[in-house]
């Protein structure tokens, strides 16, 4: 993941995988909500008319029980099924309110009542209709909220009855049961339902977090194949793609392509003009050797000048060329042949060359060519000052290629390391060489983005340590 600027913060919808989570969950979480919210009604209105119904039963049983007696008395001649009935306080209740009385007998509420009202009787004054609960016109049947002497809440159905007896009095019969027969399974249900949508959540959002990371497993491995096309692992786009994204990598592999043969061609025609102009440069050198005086030594100079310049910007152009090549050099071919050839050179004063480390096992991201130029300045200006040996090591650090060239000989001072590096320096004016290459190759590594630095050596000589791009060897 690419870093931010400093003092900006990542927002959501910076992420394509935090964007599609978020909105996935969300509508998962309102799903489950909305569902949750509607199996709820559907199972409250199920067990009210569950509810009903049972009282409609038991108003129907009372109805038939109910039966007159001479003088206007009136009895319940059968027991109900319901052991609730003759529980006190049970939660179950009927009771029969006489309306009227013939003979002047006021209406009364109560003159029978189920055993489980105990001495509590229903006050109809308070009966509220509901239209939640269903109403038989028919039979005058109503339905609705009634409180008990307690302050419970009870549903309640409720029905006029006149019996055939010439003195029997209108009657309203009446069942009722406590609220809680609604709330407790309900309650019940809820908690089920939670912890069941609950667990269900939970499972379609592992469910999505996965989608998430196969749907976008194609997008990691992409950039990690750009990461390896950048740092030149590889020269294009490899591996199997989803059929949504191999149009893309087909047209990033051609335009890799293209940009790669211009890469190509320029450097190509950098070259020509390079020897175009070298070849001149050479003939008015070689005049110049010849001749003498101020003019001679004028253009002497300015030709070695300018054949400078030319490997410089020469030098740069092919470093630069390399990050849109992906151009790999196996590091231990090239640095063997070029400790043999410094051990030639210097034959005749005997000096040793070794190549040390884990040179086998890197590649450098660059040319053969430049390398072999940065570190034969560098081995080659060890051999004129070393006593006895020169070491060439090789190693990995941090995924950069670190080459460190020491020599046995004086050594310089410190405050003399860095100025060795400038154009012209020369510490020493007995040792041939104009102290043009250490200039020459700081300026080849820094094209390369890495860097040189000089110190004392551990074999009591000079030690110049090369920071270059580099990767593990492919097998």
């Amino acid at each position: 993941m690419s870093a931010l600027p400093p003092g900006q913060r990542r927002r959501l919808g910076d992420s394509l995988h935090l964007r599609l989570l978020a909105g996935t969950l969300a509508w998962v979480l309102m799903a489950v909500l909305l569902a949750g919210w509607g199996l709820r009604e559907l199972f409250r209105e199920h067990i009210e008319q569950q509810l009903q119904a049972q009282l409609l039963l038991q108003l129907d049983q009372l109805s038939a029980a109910a039966n007159s007696l001479p003088g206007g008395d009136i009895e319940v001649t059968s027991a109900f099924g319901d052991p609730r009935l003759a529980q006190p306080l049970s939660g179950l209740y009927w009771q029969i309110d006489r309306l009227a009385a013939p003979a002047g007998r006021p209406a009364a509420a109560g003159v029978l009542r189920s055993r489980s009202l105990w001495d509590q009787t229903l006050d109809w004054a308070q009966f509220r209709r509901t239209p939640s609960l269903l109403t038989d016109a028919q039979t005058a049947t109503v339905a609705g909220l009634l409180p008990d002497a307690q302050g419970h809440t009870l549903a309640a159905v409720s029905r006029p009855l006149q019996l055939p007896e010439a003195d029997a009095p209108p009657l309203r019969l009446i069942v009722a049961a406590d609220g809680a027969l609604l709330s407790e399974p309900i309650q019940r249900f809820t908690t089920m339902l939670v912890a069941a949508l609950g667990a269900l959540a939970a499972g379609l959002a592992l469910a999505v977090l996965l989608q998430l990371r196969l749907a976008l497993q194609p997008l990691q491995l992409l950039r990690k194949g750009l990461s390896d096309v950048r740092s030149g692992a590889t020269p294009r786009l490899q591996g199997r793609f989803p059929s949504e994204l191999q149009p893309l990598v087909q047209e990033f592999n051609h335009v890799l392509g293209v940009n790669a043969d211009m890469v190509q061609r320029a450097r190509t025609q950098a070259g020509n003009l390079a020897h175009a102009v070298n070849t001149p440069l050479t003939i008015l050198g070689h005049a110049a050797a010849q001749a003498e005086g101020p003019l001679a030594e004028l253009v002497r100079e300015q030709v070695a000048s300018a054949s400078r310049q030319v490997e410089h910007h020469l030098a740069r152009a092919r470093a630069a060329a390399r990050q849109a090549t992906g151009l790999r050099t196996p590091v231990q071919p090239p640095l063997a042949s070029l400790i043999r050839t410094m051990a030639r050179l210097h034959a005749q004063r005997a000096i040793r060359f070794t190549l040390e480390g884990e040179s086998a096992d890197w590649d450098f991201l660059g040319e053969a060519e430049d390398l072999m130029e940065m570190l034969g300045n560098l081995l080659d200006n060890a051999g004129k000052w070393a006593a006895q040996t020169v070491r060439l090591d090789v190693r990995g650090q941090n995924g950069q290629l670190l080459l460190t060239v020491e020599d046995d000989g004086p050594g310089i001072a410190q405050d003399a390391q860095e100025r060795i590096f400038s154009r012209g320096e020369r510490l020493d004016e007995r040792r041939p060489g104009a102290g043009l290459g250490l200039d020459i190759v700081r300026e080849l590594v820094q094209a390369y983005g890495g860097s040189i630095e000089a110190g004392r050596s551990a074999l009591g000589g000079l030690r110049m340590q090369l920071r270059l791009p580099g990767a593990t060897r492919q097998q």
